[in-house]
């Protein structure tokens, strides 16, 4: 015979009540009561009936990711993995699925969202980049639909919980560990400008040199995509300059990755020739050759953070906007050192 709820609560000695709140991970069941009930529903083989109970609850027991492009860019940068790992640890922990939205146009990301959300597919939302002008946050916002946003929304940041690095900060951090290091001639390679976070790491960038007298060279900032090839057709436009840069802060590794390859081709060596600071920290920096210095933005936690600020909504929908801020550390490699004489 299928144990039930009532066979649980025998075992356990509680109520059934009490089971279900712990099948909920309702947080104001103490963690001893947690432990023995779940232990009876292992002893037991209970596995709780997550469809039945979201009928009941109108609760989907899932969260929604809005990806920023299609599946198959999206997955060439290790940021998105690594940030859904933290999306998902805590979702497991609460027995919540996920549920991912994309598509090949704007268009497309959208029509997603707006079916998600009439549908009621999902409980809530975390949206994984902030552009300047983004109609999928206003559409949430304006739908009253639980969201979270990884990186900061364009002048709605006290409408809209959001998490993010000091992103000015952090590149200006950046820019500064080369100034340090004696250069002068500093390239700035970015995202879109369309994109939130491109902005952000170029005023900081733009900081660093003005504290430092360093006059801006429009030529040395440009923007290609956070992909190996964007960093190829970055460093060919930069090294075809009449005075190419002898600094390269780089705004993703993968990027900087095809930088690397490219100046290899090119007959040019990263640290002896040019320089070059890069963000996010992926595995691979540490295994590049030479080791990428490179700005840790905790990616983990960032996606930790957006789902339990989801989460927090989703149990509290008179929850006032907020922003989580993580802390992001300059790891100090290979790739950098004294401009060539």
């Amino acid at each position: 015979m299928t144990p039930t709820i009532k066979d649980v609560a025998k075992l356990a000695n509680v109520s059934p009540s009490t089971v279900s709140r712990v099948i909920a991970n309702n947080p104001n069941i103490s963690p001893k009561t947690k432990e023995v009930v779940r232990e009876a529903m292992n002893d037991l083989g209970y596995h709780p009936n997550y469809t039945a109970r979201s009928l009941v609850s109108r609760n989907t027991q899932t969260i929604g990711l809005v990806m920023p492009s299609s599946g198959d860019k999206v997955f060439q940068n290790p940021f998105f993995p690594e940030v859904i790992r933290g999306i998902s640890t805590i979702s497991h922990d609460k027995n919540f699925g996920i549920y991912m939205t994309t598509g090949n146009s704007e268009e497309e990301i959208e029509q997603g969202v707006y079916d998600i959300v009439q549908g009621r597919r999902v409980d809530g939302l975390i949206v994984l980049s902030s552009k300047v002008e983004d109609p999928i946050i206003h559409y949430l916002i304006d739908k009253n639909f639980p969201f979270t946003v990884i990186g900061k929304p364009y002048n709605l940041e006290s409408q809209v919980t959001f998490v993010d690095n000091d992103n000015v900060k952090a590149a200006f951090d950046a820019t500064e560990h080369l100034i340090r290091l004696g250069h002068k001639r500093i390239a700035f390679v970015g995202g879109g400008m369309e994109l939130v976070v491109t902005m952000d790491r170029l005023n900081g960038y733009l900081q660093a040199l003005d504290d430092s007298g360093i006059k801006q060279r429009d030529e040395y900032i440009v923007h290609h995509e956070f992909l190996r090839e964007g960093g190829r057709d970055a460093v060919y436009e930069l090294m075809s300059l009449d005075t190419p840069p002898t600094g390269l802060v780089v705004t993703d590794d993968v990027m900087a990755f095809g930088i690397v390859n490219t100046l290899e081709q090119m007959g040019k060596k990263v640290q002896r020739d040019i320089s070059m600071v890069s963000f996010n920290n992926v595995i691979f920096s540490e295994l590049a050759n030479p080791s990428l210095t490179s700005v840790d933005i905790n990616i983990f936690q960032l996606g930790y953070e957006a789902a339990q600020s989801l989460f927090d909504q989703v149990d509290n929908p008179n929850l006032l906007p907020r922003r989580v801020t993580i802390p992001h550390q300059l790891i100090v490699r290979d790739s950098c050192g004294n401009p060539p004489t």
